[in-house]
């Protein structure tokens, strides 16, 4: 039988609509749920939490079962994340400290990403007006969510011919990059990448860039340099987006779409209370199905086991 998780624990930064999202999610999906929310908007948290209480109340429902933290002091953040037993899962919304620092002291599960370190990666191929379109998408929609694309990687085998025309695209939208040296012989014009570069969630109109040798070229860069978030493959080769699709291990991986399709919404569960990249219960988007589990009724006539 589907069963909610019990309490869960949102601590969250700067936008107070997180609580508002996280309070209309847990109780959907059967979850109480304890705010902590950051300094900047704590007046807007307090009266949209006050709101809440009101609605809950008018239909019905146990106030408690949406609770704020009292103030913004840190050792409340501390309280929740040692809080086993009366918290059972802890999910943070907010930038990589955040998370970390969840995700290394909390003694209660946690459900979270760290960084959203997306790669398109277009194929030798791939239909080269999709690649455009798609990866103009990926990028600049929007630059400053998890799901926004943050390195393309391309195919040696048409670098030549689509990586000039990707860039000029690219550039007249208000984006720059960080390239590796086969791609700045292609494009003398840009700027040089250095190691650190692929290993950066920009969330700006930033694009890092490196020329591969084909799929496992690719692969292997996404493992060395990914946070499991969600990756594309844009090429009309179903053999070559297959074994994509099967040897990316992150949380969401695309064939001819843009990253930014990571989105509850879009993925049909709803609002999202974050995305998941770890490998534990629910991965990519979490909207109310995910903060359920199972647990099982058995009902019998009378067997025993022999």
């Amino acid at each position: 039988m589907p069963a909610p998780i019990g309490v869960i624990g949102m601590i969250y930064e700067s936008r107070p609509n997180v609580g508002a999202d996280a309070a209309g999610i847990c109780l959907k999906s059967g979850n109480a749920v304890i705010l902590r929310g950051g300094s900047e908007s704590f007046a807007s948290a307090c009266a949209i939490n006050a709101a809440i209480v009101e609605g809950l109340t008018a239909a019905g429902l146990p106030a408690a079962c949406v609770q704020m933290a009292p103030g913004t002091d840190r050792t409340f953040v501390a309280d929740m994340l040692g809080a086993a037993g009366l918290i059972d899962l802890i999910i943070p919304r907010g930038g990589r400290s955040l998370v970390t620092r969840v995700q290394q002291e909390a003694r209660v599960p946690v459900l979270a990403h760290a960084d959203g370190l997306c790669h398109t990666y277009v194929h030798a191929a791939a239909d080269p007006v999709m690649a455009r379109a798609v990866l103009a998408n990926a990028k600049m929609r929007r630059t400053g969510i998890c799901g926004a694309t943050e390195t393309l990687l391309i195919d040696a085998a048409i670098a030549h011919g689509l990586l000039p025309v990707l860039v000029a695209e690219l550039a007249a939208l208000g984006c720059t990059f960080r390239a590796d040296e086969r791609a700045r012989a292609i494009v003398p014009g840009l700027q040089a990448a250095v190691p650190e570069d692929f290993d950066t969630e920009w969330l700006d109109s930033v694009l890092s860039i490196a020329v591969v040798d084909g799929v496992d070229q690719a692969l292997a860069h996404i493992e060395r340099h990914g946070s499991a978030h969600t990756d594309a493959i844009i090429t009309e080769d179903e053999v070559v987006a297959t074994r994509f699709l099967s040897a990316n291990d992150s949380a969401v991986t695309m064939w001819n779409a843009s990253t930014q399709f990571c989105d509850g919404g879009e993925f049909g569960f709803g609002a999202e209370i974050g995305i998941a990249t770890g490998r534990i219960h629910a991965r990519g988007p979490v909207g109310p199905d995910q903060l359920t589990c199972f647990r099982y009724q058995v009902i019998g006539e009378g067997q025993i086991r022999p």
